[in-house]
Parts: structure tokens; C-alpha cells; sequence
């Protein structure tokens, strides 16, 4: 069975700066800001929440149709998906614009300056969802605003569940559009930080939440995760990771995993286990589609 999986595609460009922000901007020259930072160290990743919960669910085995748009510039990306099996279906290239971009500079300090450009993302909403026999669920990640209000309708009308993780897309809606989503989603995945900005938009607590939809996931960073079904909380341990390398994408990994095991009919808490797991995996890798995975290792 398949996943439909909307969201970006994108180009994570990032680059160190090898000094400190503070000490090149003046606080009292702000107004007149005019800086540049030299940055030998650069990289270009494939990313974007639709391609990392893609990859992250192929290596576990699963069939991810990811649901999204490139720009002119994406041939490369649609290639890759290709080259690792991965349906490009639903993947919709518009000429006339850039595939979504995200430039990232990190310092010394590891304080990050950040531009996004959303492209064609822009232009998500312009691909339906429609019934399908052999699509069994799918997730709702952070995408053009109008695409992730329309999907979420169009998931609920073709009878396909789906979790709502609305991730850094989550500002973009009011209390009232962020209670619609849980009213028409089966399963909730937020961070903490997200858990609280959604609790206080809402006005319902996680307990609340969590009794609106067949249940609610927390994740918590190297803390490991809450699950919360019913009104009730179970803690899930986080997995140790071997290094801490790179913490692109880990949220991504970890959705890859709650999907698969939402596939196999697993409990929430023993796919929250599988998601830290992975994320931890994860996290010791450079980028967000850089990590393998020896499924007879993870016990799969």
C-alpha cells in the first residue's frame, strides 16, 4: 500500500561562516545595515519536508507518493527520487518559477541567518487528491498555504486518513483554520515548541487535542516523545545517537518512521520508539537525505 506525502521539495543551500555575527553587525548602525560574510564552507542538499518523509519511508520499506511541486530548476530532483524508487507521480514541475529554496548561514555560534524561497511551492494546491485503492494513508507537512487547506479537505472527502503536521507552516494559520485541520485529521504531529503555539491557538490543551483525533505525537528532541491518546500521555525514551552531527531533517525522519508504522497497524507509542530511533540515526549524518538504514538492525 501507498502514502500520499504533501509538502515541499526543496534545495537546502548551506553555508559556515567562519566568525561571529555579533561581532560584524553594530547594534546601533541597524538602520543602515550593510554586511557580507565570507563563506568558504558550502554545501547543497536535496530537502524539503515531502522529500526527507519520502526518503525516510523508502528505506524502511514503505511506498511514499509524494505529493509536490519543482520549478524549472528541479529536473535533478525528480531524477533522484527516480534513481531510489520513489513514485514522481504527484510531483508537478511549473516552468515559469525556482523549485523552494532555503539558504542558510550558521556562524561560530551556531546563530543561523535564514532566507526561504517558496517558488513553486506556491503552486501546490494546483494537484488534487482523489480516492485511490491502493493509497492507505498520508500526511499533511508544512507547504504552500492554500495546498495544505485544500489537501486536508480533499483527504477527509476521499476517505483517506491522514496526520496533520503542520510544522513552520503552523504560523500561517488562526486558531480557528488550525481546529478544522484536527477536526478533519486522524493523527496530530507537532514538536514541542509547535504542541505549545498549537495548544494556545486552539485553546485546547494536548489532552484535549489528543481526544479530538485517534491521537496526538510530541516529539522532543534528544528527550524522546509523547504520545498522547484518549487524554492520556505515554513517554517513549529517546534512542541514543551515536554522534551528533546535524539535526536537518531529523523531524522528517522520524515522520517517515510514524508513517510506516501507522502502515503496519502498530501502536502510536511503537511507532513513536521506531521514529526516535531513525531520527537518531539520522542525526549523525550531514543533510537531510544523506542517512542509511540496516533494517535487521532496527529489528524490521
Amino acid at each position: 500500500m501507498a502514502a500520499i506525502i504533501c509538502g515541499s521539495l526543496a534545495f537546502d543551500t548551506i553555508m559556515t561562516f567562519e566568525g561571529r555575527f555579533a561581532e560584524q553587525i553594530l547594534p546601533d548602525q541597524l538602520h543602515i545595515l550593510n554586511v557580507s560574510f565570507l563563506v568558504p564552507a558550502l554545501r547543497r542538499d536535496f530537502g524539503g519536508c515531502a522529500g526527507n518523509i519520502a526518503y525516510g519511508l523508502k528505506l524502511l520499506g514503505g511506498n511514499p507518493l509524494p505529493m509536490a511541486t519543482v520549478g524549472s530548476d528541479g529536473l535533478d530532483y525528480i531524477a533522484r527520487l527516480r534513481a531510489q524508487g520513489i513514485s514522481t507521480e504527484f510531483v508537478r514541475e511549473v516552468s515559469d518559477t525556482y523549485t523552494a529554496q532555503c539558504f542558510i548561514t550558521t556562524d561560530l555560534a551556531n546563530n543561523q541567518i535564514t532566507a526561504f524561497h517558496p517558488g513553486a511551492m506556491q503552486q501546490a494546491h494546483l494537484t488534487k487528491i482523489a480516492p485511490r485503492s491502493d493509497v492507505r494513508l498520508g500526511i499533511i507537512s508544512p507547504d504552500g498555504r492554500d495546498a495544505m487547506l485544500q489537501h486536508a479537505e480533499q483527504f477527509k472527502a476521499a476517505g483517506i486518513p491522514f496526520v496533520f503536521d503542520p510544522g513552520q507552516g503552523l504560523p500561517m494559520f488562526d486558531g480557528k483554520e488550525l481546529a478544522h485541520f484536527v477536526e478533519l485529521a486522524t493523527w496530530v504531529a507537532v514538536n514541542d515548541y509547535e504542541g505549545k503555539m498549537l495548544s494556545d491557538r486552539t485553546g485546547w490543551s494536548s489532552a484535549e487535542l489528543s481526544r479530538r483525533v485517534q491521537g496526538l505525537i510530541v516529539t522532543l528532541g534528544a528527550e524522546g516523545s509523547e504520545v498522547w491518546v484518549d487524554g492520556e500521555k505515554t513517554g517513549v525514551p529517546p534512542a541514543k545517537a551515536s554522534a551528533v552531527v546535524d539535526p536537518t531533517g531529523c523531524g522528517d525522519a522520524y515522520r517517515g518512521a510514524l508513517l510506516y508504522g501507522l502502515e503496519q497497524g502498530w501502536s502510536l507509542a511503537r511507532c513513536a520508539a521506531l521514529g526516535n530511533r531513525i531520527g537518531a540515526l539520522k542525526i549523525a549524518q550531514r543533510g537531510p537525505q544523506n542517512y542509511t538504514l540496516d533494517l535487521k538492525e532496527i529489528g524490521l
